[in-house]
């Protein structure tokens, strides 16, 4: 399939077999594709919980709304995305180490560049505290779609989940000692054939209602 037909097939899972795992180098290979998503000024504000045992999804089950339970516990691998809340100094300074060490960098003056337009970014949208974790959480999501068609690509299913309590979750995992928010759940694993949004063709609105092309 090239990549529109897997954007076409690609579907919401509502139901899973929790007797179906992911193999190690395809989740390995998701864990690559979240690592490498990009985001605005390479600020890489976030942090991602890998959740497989029975234990781990347990432990965040009280956060997770009740109708999502099942996308929960039946899933092969949970990930809970987390935004650095806030971006702090040790963060922006760990990101320009990394840079240069990755040989972005030809010169001196590039590497202050750098630093100095995504300081700008991070201060325009740094107001409030929540005014920077809204810019954070579209960063975040750009990870989560990245996510979801990649997993398509090795014939995986994904839910995005947005029905839990980030309260719950922040305490459960207790991202405020971590500097981190929870900002949306996704569930990855194998549908049942009784999952009824498999077989219910896709529905979207036409191309003539959605581009304007000039």
């Amino acid at each position: 399939m090239n990549i529109a037909e897997v954007a076409m097939k690609r579907f919401t899972a509502k139901e899973y077999d929790g007797n179906k795992k992911i193999p190690e180098q395809q989740i390995k290979d998701l864990y690559t594709v979240l690592r490498n998503s990009p985001s605005s000024v390479n600020s890489q504000p976030w942090h991602f919980f890998i959740i497989s045992s029975a234990q781990g999804k347990q432990k965040i089950m009280p956060a997770i709304f009740e109708f999502n339970h099942e996308r929960i516990t039946n899933a092969s691998h949970i990930v809970v995305f987390c935004a650095k809340s806030p971006i702090t100094e040790q963060h922006l300074q760990n990101l320009l180490v990394q840079e240069e060490q990755d040989g972005r960098f030809a010169t001196a003056d590039l590497k202050k560049k750098t630093d100095e337009g995504r300081r700008y970014f991070v201060g325009i949208n740094s107001n409030t505290p929540e005014q920077q974790l809204s810019w954070e959480s579209k960063q975040v999501y750009i990870a989560l779609g990245n996510l979801m068609l990649a997993a398509k690509t090795m014939g995986i299913d994904s839910t995005p989940i947005e029905g839990f309590s980030t309260q719950k979750m922040d305490e459960i995992l207790n991202l405020p000692e971590k500097g981190l928010a929870s900002v949306v759940v996704a569930s990855l694993g194998y549908h049942t054939e009784h999952d009824y949004n498999a077989h219910l063709p896709k529905s979207r609105l036409p191309e003539a209602q959605l581009f304007t092309f000039m």
